[in-house]
């Protein structure tokens, strides 16, 4: 299964208790879902398939990404998915430490999510990680920011995800 690599961004400044969240839909994508009003769609040439956005045109920014990849028949173990994510990070250069780590569905697709302090030569980040096992496709959901600004954007990516109905 190709590995998600996350994309350390220069990151945010965005309240999320004042966002307002738009209805977001792409014949493309495997799910609906809404995403905050006025974030900017933004393309990584990383070959992931899903949506990219950040909270704005200059860093510091927040980052999203809404990614799949399809199964092709294959099971996942969404613990070795994290386990290829980890070394990835690893392999960038970055210092991961897990923070947290559960059991959740969203949009009725079970999966597993976990949080992380990554350190990295430029500072440090945080990330929300979700890893969903789809009856086609793998997810990757992602949320990068910075620690100071964590919480408020982790508490908007939660409205996010619970607006998520996969196809």
């Amino acid at each position: 299964m190709r590995l998600f690599r996350a994309i350390i961004p220069a990151v945010l400044l965005v309240s999320a208790s004042a966002q307002t969240l738009a209805p977001f839909s792409d014949p493309k994508l495997p799910f609906t879902v809404s995403l905050p009003k006025g974030w900017l769609g933004v393309k990584f040439e990383d070959g992931a398939s899903g949506v990219s956005l950040v909270s704005g045109k200059q860093p510091p920014a927040t980052l999203m990404r809404l990614l799949f990849a399809a199964k092709g028949g294959a099971a996942v173990n969404l613990t070795q998915e994290f386990q290829k994510f980890e070394a990835g990070m690893k392999g960038g250069g970055m210092t991961v430490k897990q923070t947290a780590s559960r059991q959740v569905k969203y949009g009725g697709v079970s999966g597993m999510e976990r949080e992380y302090l990554l350190t990295h030569p430029k500072g440090k980040v945080q990330m929300r990680v979700w890893y969903g096992n789809g009856a086609k496709n793998l997810y990757s959901f992602q949320l990068t920011d910075y620690p100071t600004r964590y919480a408020q954007a982790s508490a908007l990516f939660s409205k996010v995800l619970a607006t998520v109905k996969f196809k």
